[in-house]
């Protein structure tokens, strides 16, 4: 996964590769982690809700980004929903 890319592909726990879109990525300082929050791209997200998911990476050197890390504290998942929440009420301010 890299950083500016707007489409990442997941491989789940079955070993199915699942094209997402990048919702957005931000860093914490208080974990020292990089986080992204994605979504499935699929062709039927018309009339449902999409879910939305959170993984934690950590950059390289080189900038290139590492591999993409489950969520494991309850602290992370909070931190990660606020910061969800914040986007997602600037995202209806400019509407």
């Amino acid at each position: 996964m890299e950083h500016g890319e707007s489409n990442i592909t997941i491989v789940d726990e079955n070993g199915n590769e699942q094209l997402c879109e990048v919702l957005f990525t931000f860093n914490s300082e208080e974990f020292k982690k990089s986080y992204v929050l994605y979504y499935p791209i699929s062709s039927d997200t018309d009339d449902e809700e999409i879910e939305i998911h959170a993984s934690s990476f950590t950059p390289s050197e080189d900038n290139q980004d590492g591999e993409l890390q489950p969520i494991e504290t309850e602290e992370e998942w909070d931190m990660i929903e606020e910061m969800l929440n914040t986007y997602l009420d600037e995202e209806e301010d400019k509407d």
